[in-house]
């Protein structure tokens, strides 16, 4: 069976001159350009009241009507993989996703990914786009997802997603020491010669990061992060960008860094933390259903408590050494 849905939205002036499979990917972002495509050519979207072909150039202003359907996806499948769920009713579900699990099938993980388990708890999310994922975290990153249930549900998180209505914050530890917070607002595109990177460059898309400092160690720095947009890796490579990344980042952490006469037990937690320290500890959003303000908390994992009390404890030991000296 295939449940459909109708989304109106109008082009603004600043996308005038693009394709419309090209603004449209712009103003309805939970849908693939390729998906968008299919409708067009299906005659499921209309500009003006016409149909348009995806190649047709927008001049801005138009209000373009798109009737979404939403068929089951036959070739992914339904897998039984534990979820660790902090909340749940009929339309929607919080999840606290561990680190190595990836969110969506892809290249390199055609399964075993957390729209295969979704799937596998409640068979209905087939129905909804991306099984009713509605943003998504880096695989090696933890912490808060939130999933709609129904279509209902899933247009509105996804208008409050890009209204900048649902606040999202996280726990991170970077390499430097910060003597302040602040934001960072730079753009955000696929790097121009590693495509599985991303990079601030110019005509990127806008992105916006907040952070503010959490607690100092002695080369390292726990911060609060707070994003008003979602780009791919935004913290990643925000951070990067100002000169403090994210410590243990395979792909925008360069080398290891390790604060003068780090101690054994330093060096062996920081070396054994293989990914970026990052958690998504905080979510924010308003009840499609009900309207209600809701927030959820995810304390931090076993691997950073155990990172952030060896870094704490090298703090501590390098303070009193320091106290000793100067008395």
């Amino acid at each position: 069976m295939t449940d459909t849905s109708c989304l109106i939205v109008t082009v603004p002036d600043r996308l005038a001159g693009q394709r419309l499979d090209q603004a449209l990917s712009t103003l309805v972002s939970d849908y693939s350009r390729s998906r968008l495509q299919i409708w067009i050519r299906a005659g499921q979207v209309r500009v003006d009241g016409a149909i348009w072909r995806a190649r047709d150039r927008v001049v801005g202003g138009e209000l373009v009507e798109i009737i979404a359907s939403h068929a089951p996806v036959p070739d992914l499948m339904a897998q039984e993989i534990d979820l660790d769920i902090l909340y749940e009713d009929d339309a929607l579900l919080v999840i606290n996703k561990p680190p190595g699990l990836v969110v969506h099938p892809a290249a390199g993980n055609p399964d075993g990914t957390l729209q295969n388990a979704l799937l596998f708890y409640d068979p209905a999310l087939a129905a909804v786009p991306r099984s009713g994922i509605v943003h998504r975290l880096d695989k090696e990153t933890s912490g808060l997802l939130v999933v709609a249930r129904t279509l209902a549900a899933h247009h509105r998180l996804v208008e409050q997603l890009q209204a900048r209505h649902i606040r999202r914050e996280y726990d991170a530890v970077i390499s430097g020491v910060m003597t302040a917070g602040g934001t960072v607002e730079a753009p955000i595109g696929r790097h121009p010669v590693d495509r599985k990177r991303m990079s601030v460059m110019p005509g990127g898309k806008p992105a916006l990061t907040h952070y503010r400092v959490k607690e100092r160690f002695a080369g390292h720095t726990r911060i609060l992060v707070r994003l008003e947009t979602g780009r791919t890796h935004q913290i990643r490579v925000h951070m990067a960008h100002i000169h403090y990344p994210l410590l243990g980042d395979p792909v925008y952490g360069g080398r290891m860094r390790l604060p003068s006469a780090a101690g054994t037990e330093l060096r062996r937690v920081v070396r054994e933390f293989r990914r970026q320290a990052l958690h998504a500890t905080r979510l924010s959003l308003t009840h499609p259903s009900t309207g209600q303000s809701m927030t959820w908390r995810a304390p931090q994992p076993a691997d950073m408590v155990r990172l952030v009390a060896a870094l704490r404890a090298h703090a501590a030991g390098d303070a009193e050494e320091t106290t000793g000296r100067a008395t």
